[in-house]
């Protein structure tokens, strides 16, 4: 980790900004082959050098359990021996996707003659900036060399030694398959004006902003960046229990839905029961959650039945716990369900468990999130989950990319247009 002045921090990201927008001209023409090759050798370094990954997210673990870091913070940081295959298997899997550079997405021919195509071309030089998961640093490094962009990677000060280490594999991937080892660059200073300094552009050098992290630095990055952002915001997710689900299946999905992983974005915060459901729904749930760990924050209605939860402030009902604490409100069918979770949800990931097919369109059609499912597990909220081997993020705004960010979501297109002579009159 550097300690640097403020006026060499401005030069040394002005440096990092020219060397990645030198390297995205030749990688965005990089044939399918020379991409995967490299990343099948970042997959393999990984695994070659995992003691030393290991050794360095022990660093990172004895300070940010000096720090008194909350515990579901601390499973975020974490790597073991599992965690590391799953990030080289991630990256085997970005390998395996089509190429989407030079897809072709639509086609079509005008009455004049000329041939109209839409094809997919990388973004240029992405931004990614984020928070705890050293994972990030690989996920966002693959994905967006398998779409021809250079990166630059701005990890969180308390996974800096793990990502550093995740990033020098990455780059012997590079090298290995000949391609610019400026193509994915981390910045290796933890001082926030490198933020600052990112989300100026880089006097152009950076085409798009992606953060992946908590409420605060969304913020930052959305109030302060000079280029566009794929909005990452928190994961303010509800799980509605209809009167028509299967109570076993409910109490399986909810109790999964929150404690899976508690700090990953698409951990349920809310639960929502429908009021037919309070008599055979609510105590077998609550009881498995309860059983399991989880703090109940409980509204007025669920008080009255269970008088010895935690009350609900208004708070709790916009609040990304990502810790095992659950809010829990009745409402009255999927009608309130729906209100509820247009007044306070994030957009990201909502759920619905019900066998009826009317109120499972309904939810679809009249909630506005980036995800939604049907008796499913919020946690599905990924991009591997999705089939895309990998994300940076789950988007949550409407432009561009929404929900998993992953390889086509890093792309935008050009037009082609072929004639044979034609002019306009």
């Amino acid at each position: 980790m550097l300690d640097m002045a403020k006026d060499d921090i401005k030069t040394l990201m002005l440096e990092i900004g020219a060397r990645a927008r030198a390297a995205s001209q030749p990688l965005s023409i990089v044939p399918s082959p020379a991409k995967n090759e490299a990343l099948l050798a970042m997959a393999d370094a990984i695994l070659a050098q995992k003691a030393d990954i290991l050794a360095a997210n022990a660093l990172d673990l004895d300070a940010a359990q000096a720090n008194g870091m909350a515990e579901s913070f601390v499973d975020r940081l974490l790597l073991n021996d599992a965690r590391i295959d799953a990030i080289a298997q991630g990256i085997r899997e970005i390998a395996a996707l089509p190429d989407p550079v030079g897809d072709v997405i639509a086609e079509w021919d005008r009455p004049n003659g000329l041939h109209i195509e839409r094809v997919r071309t990388p973004l240029g030089v992405i931004g990614v900036i984020y928070e705890s998961r050293p994972n990030v640093t690989a996920d966002a490094g693959a994905l967006c060399l398998k779409a021809g962009n250079a990166v630059i990677l701005r990890g969180g000060s308390d996974s800096i030694h793990s990502s550093s280490a995740i990033h020098a594999c990455l780059v012997a991937g590079l090298k290995s398959a000949g391609l610019p080892e400026h193509a994915i660059q981390y910045v290796p200073i933890a001082d926030r004006a490198a933020v600052g300094e990112m989300l100026s552009g880089l006097n152009g050098a950076i085409d798009v902003i992606v953060p992946r992290g908590g409420k605060s630095l969304v913020a930052r990055v959305q109030s302060e960046a000079r280029v566009p952002v794929f909005a990452h915001l928190e994961g303010v997710n509800h799980i509605y229990v209809d009167a028509t689900s299967d109570v076993e299946m409910a109490k399986n999905l909810v109790v999964n839905s929150k404690l899976r992983r508690t700090g990953v974005c698409g951990s349920a915060e809310t639960l929502l029961v429908d009021s037919a459901a309070l008599g055979t729904h609510l105590m077998p749930i609550l009881e498995a959650l309860t059983h399991a760990g989880c703090e109940i924050r409980a509204s007025a209605t669920v008080l009255k039945v269970f008088p010895a939860f935690k009350p609900a402030t208004d708070e709790d009902w916009s609040t990304e716990y990502l810790d095992a604490i659950i809010s829990v409100a009745v409402v009255d069918g999927v009608g309130g369900a729906i209100a509820h979770i247009n007044r306070y949800s994030s957009h990201h990931t909502e759920a619905i468990i019900s066998e009826d097919a009317d109120a499972v369109a309904r939810f679809f059609n009249e909630i506005d999130s980036a995800i939604l499912l049907h008796n499913a597990s919020t946690q599905f909220a990924d991009g591997g989950e999705f089939g895309m081997g990998a994300e940076i993020g789950i988007a949550t705004g409407k432009m561009h990319a929404r929900g998993p960010v992953g390889v086509e979501q890093l792309t935008s297109f050009k037009y082609r247009v072929r004639g044979s002579g034609q002019i306009r009159l």
